[in-house]
């Protein structure tokens, strides 16, 4: 739900800029749950620091202020990792007492003994990564810079896998020991199978360290479901996809670019006044509710995301739907869950489907070589003043009608930009209060921020009225309401979605990081809702006992709905495709663990 580019779903071959949110510097706030003012809740790891904060740079720039050398530093953290501060501290401090910066290499062969060194499963380098220039056994001091700079990304890039596998539950010993047998490169689903497995064998290095009740506490049923779903893939190979519309399921490494296939036309299971063979779907018996849980994404992906996606969420096979088919604007996306798919019902009345029934004024001056009927994916960025102006010196220059090689440009660019024609040659973005409109809001849902913020928080929200479609089997089965949990809230298209369809929600724990965002969901809450609001900033601090709590309080969650950013999935996205692996994207996981904390909570009620 924070600000990143959406997918394009017609022209590929354009490049959309992204408009990112930084997330912010400040501790995670946790709103208290009987006090209406913000409280502080920094979740913090075993030696003190906020997840996060502590960071391989920050570390040796930590020491180098005070006073140790920062080859000094590099070298200690190489020896025996980062993760005990008291230990590197002595091994500094026993470096120093040589008065020899030279013997840094030296120090395990000259006879002192570095204090509290743990054993190479337990390091946060491999062996293979040190630097060793010779075959006596002992570590000379390397002078190339770079070299520690290398040494220094390629740590803080397992610090952040390892921490995201913390985050899941599994402890820090597991987590090294994966990185150590997988590598550093090795994908978070990949991390976390190493680790089920080895569990299953009986041979995690930490299973002494990880006992029962932190089992229960961080991650409850995970552990067995991965065990028998270990055991069962021993016997046969990976699920695929069966045919059908869907195609065949990809391989899991992700690393092929190419999108799965998709559904054309991609109508999920079913859409009013699309006429289908009828669906029989199955759910796997731990997938069934309570709670009902619904889980939104880009549909078009890099190979392997939906498949993980799917793996991780119970083998729920993905429902593809392209909202064009329920309004004027095109939005691809993929949802996972365990909603009965009988007795939908849409949204009345129904949304105009064509650029024209939503915006008659702009066919005065729409051209009649411009086909287009209806608008692309609603992005998180508009066209600038300068793109607009050449197209209307372009066509001022030209005849009437334009040639086709200007004819083909502007058609272009205003397929890319979502351009409608507000004059003669002229042409302009939609307004936010349009993009609202489009996607299902109130008209002014999202005023009171800034128009930059509008756009991009509408350019990833919910499309309000293909998730009411799916949402409305629960209108009969919650006469009395429900309690939500809503993760990345973003701009609140879930919650919308639920109060348009006449849902009462009588409590909405709502995580999302935006301030902007959480700005504009309070807003409309306060004048509409007469329910519980309790907003979290940080989805870390989501621990199992919070969560706990929060069932405890609302005895339990009949919807867990969410949608992590898509900035690292979607198909425009060319630079920075990096799967489920990518900054945003990654958040993934925080969804199918609070989903798995939630269920093992709801049972134990």
């Amino acid at each position: 739900s924070q600000g990143l580019t959406s997918d394009s779903d017609d022209n590929d071959k354009f490049e959309w800029e992204s408009d990112g949110e930084a997330a912010p510097s400040s501790a995670p706030t946790l709103r208290n749950l009987d006090a209406p003012g913000p409280s502080t809740l920094v979740r913090q790891n075993s030696n003190g620091w906020a997840n996060g904060e502590a960071t391989s740079t920050s570390l040796v720039e930590e020491y180098v202020t005070m006073g140790f050398p920062k080859d000094m530093v590099v070298k200690g953290i190489k020896e025996i990792g980062h993760n005990d501060v008291n230990a590197l501290l002595e091994l500094l401090l026993t470096y120093k007492a040589l008065g020899d910066e030279g013997a840094l290499g030296d120090c395990s062969t000259s006879g002192c003994a570095c204090p509290n060194v743990q054993d190479d499963d337990d390091d946060d380098l491999d062996s293979d990564n040190w630097d060793n220039d010779n075959d006596t056994g002992g570590r000379e001091h390397n002078s190339d810079s770079s070299g520690d700079e290398d040494f220094l990304k390629e740590m803080s890039a397992k610090d952040e896998k390892i921490n995201l596998l913390v985050d899941m539950g599994f402890s820090e010993d597991e987590a090294n020991m994966a990185m150590t047998t997988c590598g550093v490169d090795a994908d978070l689903c990949v991390l976390v199978d190493s680790i089920s497995a080895s569990r299953v064998a009986g041979d995690c290095h930490s299973r002494n360290l990880f006992d029962d009740q932190v089992m229960d506490r961080c991650f409850d049923s995970f552990g067995e479901r991965e065990k028998a779903r270990l055991m069962e893939e021993r016997k046969k190979k990976r699920k695929r996809y069966g045919g059908g519309s869907h195609g065949n399921r990809s391989s899991l490494d992700g690393s092929d670019d190419e999108q799965m296939h998709l559904p054309n036309p991609m109508v999920g299971f079913n859409l009013p006044g699309y006429r289908r063979p009828s669906v029989m779907r199955m759910l796997p018996q731990q997938a069934i509710g309570p709670p009902f849980f619904y889980y939104e994404n880009v549909a078009r992906t890099p190979r392997g995301v939906w498949e993980t996606i799917s793996r991780f969420l119970y083998d729920i096979e993905p429902e593809f739907v392209d909202s064009m088919h329920l309004s004027a604007a095109a939005r691809k996306r993929g949802y996972i869950h365990n909603l009965p798919i009988e007795n939908r019902s849409p949204l009345l009345p129904l949304p105009p489907k064509t650029i024209f029934e939503a915006f008659p004024h702009y066919k005065k001056w729409w051209p009649s070589w411009d086909p287009r009927r209806q608008l692309n994916c609603l992005q998180t960025t508009v066209a600038s003043a300068k793109t607009t102006e050449r197209i209307q010196c372009l066509l001022a220059r030209s005849s009437n009608p334009p040639p086709p090689s200007v004819q083909k440009y502007v058609i272009d660019e205003c397929r890319k930009w979502n351009l409608v024609w507000v004059g003669k040659n002229k042409v302009a973005p939609l307004e936010p209060n349009e993009v609202e409109y489009l996607l299902g809001f109130p008209r002014d849902h999202t005023r009171g921020v800034g128009k930059t913020e509008r756009y991009k928080s509408l350019g990833n929200s919910f499309h309000v009225d293909t998730v009411a479609y799916h949402l409305s089997v629960l209108r009969d089965m919650f006469p009395n309401g429900v309690s939500v949990l809503s993760l990345f809230t973003g701009i609140g298209g879930g919650e919308v979605a639920l109060h348009r369809l006449g849902i009462h929600m009588r409590a909405v724990v709502s995580v999302e990081i935006g301030e902007a965002n959480r700005r504009i969901l309070r807003g409309w809450w306060d004048q509409t809702q007469t329910g519980t609001l309790i907003e979290v900033a940080d989805v870390k601090s989501l621990t199992p006992d919070i969560i706990a709590s929060y069932v405890g309080r609302f005895g339990g969650f009949d919807l867990v709905i969410g949608g992590s950013p898509c900035n690292n999935l979607a198909g425009s996205n060319r630079h920075h495709r990096d799967g489920l692996e990518g900054e945003q994207s990654s958040l993934f996981y925080h969804y199918f663990r609070i989903l798995d904390v939630v269920k093992s909570a709801m049972a134990r009620m």
